[in-house]
């Protein structure tokens, strides 16, 4: 089974918790939003959508 992790740019604070988060390195900063820039690596822990206050991320079944 494969995830996609998906960021809402508009809901993104730019907080890094994602980042700091992750723990293969899916997500990085660009522009001060997260980028799920290593989308593949992604496991579906989502750890990175309990930690996002803002509830800007998503994580899908692909």
């Amino acid at each position: 089974m494969a995830f996609n992790p998906v960021v809402d740019e508009e809901k993104c604070v730019g907080c890094e918790e994602c980042v700091d988060v992750c723990p293969v390195e899916v997500f990085e900063m660009v522009d001060g939003k997260s980028k799920p820039v290593n989308a593949e690596e992604c496991l579906g822990c989502e750890s990175c959508v309990e930690v996002c206050e803002a509830g800007a991320i998503t994580v899908e079944e692909i």
